[in-house]
């Protein structure tokens, strides 16, 4: 396809090749540029629909806007539901994401939508390089209670520790303090999970928090790596590389910007997606894809 911006920032899609009669998959996480990222999608997907493919998925790693997946304050978008909106009036039959912020976003597309999990990637490390029989386990937030508990009961754990954050409600991305419910870190490895790490505050707040306590070493595991900076503070890199964090596993749902950073790692998940994205093609079950 031939995609370029017109003078005024606009999007151009041209499609080079007949796609009469096809199944496409159009792969395209939403991140940043957000903005710029979601109309390439949905420009994409209408000029599939209008040049007459048979079935089209769109793939999306990272579901861009899903923070705002319900009405929390007077006046504000679900926007979250009108991105699924946009990408199914724009013609998709099907969409295939991960880790998506709120399990109901699901709820909000009114086509078939195929939910894998980083767990798929993650797991695999976990079991490879931390020792399980002296670990704790750690949700950052609330909303991360049902992702922890299914990782500490595949490790034999009937408990998990949870973070409770209490952020500044007039400024987005930012944490006034945070307090840990749940057994003593002391002397045990850490693993933290989370499905977003923005500005990576949270994060490095909950391992100082951590360290303070006694924690033998932190490790965060993190679907979508967005890392962004924030104009007068250090950038999202910067931060991790002063944090108590020992290293920070992330999938690559999102390209990052410096990849030799000495305490990322990525946990590819291209083969999972391949996968399951082979098996629409074939009609075939996905469910060997989800670990928990």
């Amino acid at each position: 396809a031939d995609l370029r911006k017109f003078s005024d920032g606009e999007i151009f899609v041209e499609l080079k090749e007949n796609v009469r009669g096809t199944d496409v998959f159009l792969i395209q996480p939403t991140c940043t540029p957000v903005n710029d990222h979601l109309m390439e999608l949905v420009i994409m997907v209408d000029a599939l629909r209008r040049a007459s493919a048979r079935r089209i998925t769109a793939v999306v790693p990272y579901y861009g806007y899903a923070r705002q997946d319900r009405k929390d304050e007077p006046r504000v978008s679900i926007s979250s539901k009108l991105m699924a909106d946009l990408i199914t009036v724009a013609g998709a039959n099907k969409i295939i994401t991960m880790d998506l912020h709120a399990d109901q976003i699901q709820g909000f597309f009114n086509i078939p939508v195929d939910h894998l999990y980083a767990s798929y990637v993650f797991w695999p490390y976990i079991q490879q390089h931390m020792d399980l029989k002296n670990l704790v386990w750690i949700s950052p937030d609330l909303g991360g209670t049902k992702r922890i508990k299914s990782y500490a009961e595949a490790a034999g754990y009937d408990a998990f520790n949870i973070m409770y954050k209490n952020r500044l409600l007039d400024t987005p991305n930012k944490v006034k303090e945070m307090k840990m419910i749940g057994e003593s870190p002391a002397g045990k490895d850490v693993a933290i999970l989370d499905d977003v790490a923005d500005t990576l505050d949270t994060l490095c707040m909950a391992a100082r928090l951590l360290k303070k306590e006694g924690a033998k070493s932190v490790r965060a595991f993190v679907s979508h790596p967005v890392l962004s900076d924030k104009p007068d503070e250090d950038t999202a890199y910067e931060k991790l590389l002063k944090s108590p964090i020992d290293e920070l596993v992330v999938t690559d749902s999102i390209p990052l910007f410096k990849k030799d950073h000495p305490k990322i790692k990525v946990a590819s998940i291209a083969e999972m997606f391949a996968t399951a994205i082979y098996k629409n093609e074939t009609n075939e079950s996905i469910s060997e894809l989800y670990k928990f």
